[in-house]
């Protein structure tokens, strides 16, 4: 019978039913995708926008699935706003167990070039953002007894992402703010992860595949030979989310489709990569 229960549904593995669950950045794009399977699995979900009219209109199309929602416009560079959507939550939907960190942005330039307010301006959201959230709602977990907090980083935290201004040094800030936070709460039930998308296809990235060749480009540079999609962070981001990855704590997980592992893939080695030339044989030409 234990076992039927297990596996009799997605939501009873993960055991997020009624649970309350807070994701920043959730109008569009990952967060969207973050909201509608935190409500698929049965959670109560908080969302967290700036755009408060793209944020009503995610919170209207969850509801009208039967999920329960809070659509809260949320500032998290501001920590009065973000303290008000705090007390808003637990007002509305009862103390939260889970927040997930996703509110973020970019501003381009060479680091060389780019002004000091737009580097500023991208580290108090992607970074210090993610401190006033996790601070605000650690209480009410604290509250709970147990709490978890997942961070969504970037592949970029570990490879420069080159003339995106402060946006690798933001996301590689998260990781250490994730580990840091994971050792000082531990002791009081929370725990702290991150999840690190590669080439994730949004509206922010759409107009990259509008260019003839992009996407294919993109995908051979993958071990999985595809663009991911906002759904594969969420699925990634429910599991960290879930009683079911207790044990994991100040973790990093890749969510890239094996990028990293492409690298010599990617360099021209003729007789060995496909669609190169030359007679060269794996069993002939020895090692690089």
């Amino acid at each position: 019978m234990a076992d039927k229960q297990a596996t009799a549904g997605h939501g009873t593995w993960l055991e997020l039913e009624d649970k309350v669950c807070v994701v920043t950045g959730a109008a569009s794009g990952i967060g969207l995708a973050l909201a509608h399977a935190l409500a698929g699995v049965g959670a109560r979900v908080a969302l967290w926008d700036r755009d408060a009219e793209r944020l009503a209109e995610a919170a209207q199309a969850l509801k009208a699935q039967g999920a329960q929602v809070l659509a809260q416009p949320c500032d998290t560079a501001d920590e009065a706003s973000v303290l008000r959507a705090a007390q808003a939550v637990r007002e509305t939907l009862g103390a939260a167990h889970v927040l997930v960190n996703n509110a973020g942005l970019l501003r381009s330039g060479s680091l060389s070039a780019i002004s000091l307010a737009d580097w500023n301006h991208v580290l108090a959201v992607n970074l210090t953002g993610y401190l006033l959230c996790a601070r605000s709602l650690a209480p009410q977990m604290i509250e709970r007894g147990a709490g978890s907090v997942v961070h969504v980083a970037s592949i970029s935290a570990s490879y420069p992402q080159s003339h995106s201004g402060a946006y690798s040094a933001s996301k590689a800030g998260v990781l250490l703010l994730s580990r840091q936070l994971a050792v000082e709460w531990a002791g009081q039930g929370i725990r702290s992860n991150a999840v690190c998308p590669g080439m994730i296809r949004t509206a922010l990235s759409q107009s990259f595949y509008r260019q003839p060749g992009v996407e294919a480009a993109r995908a051979a540079a993958t071990a999985s030979r595809r663009i991911g999609e906002p759904v594969d962070i969420a699925n990634a981001a429910l599991f960290l989310a879930s009683p079911r990855s207790a044990y994991v704590n100040g973790a990093e997980l890749a969510v890239d489709g094996g990028m990293p592992n492409m690298l010599m893939d990617l360099v021209p080695r003729p007789g060995f990569n496909s669609g190169t030339s030359g007679s060269a044989s794996p069993a002939s030409a020895g090692q690089e």
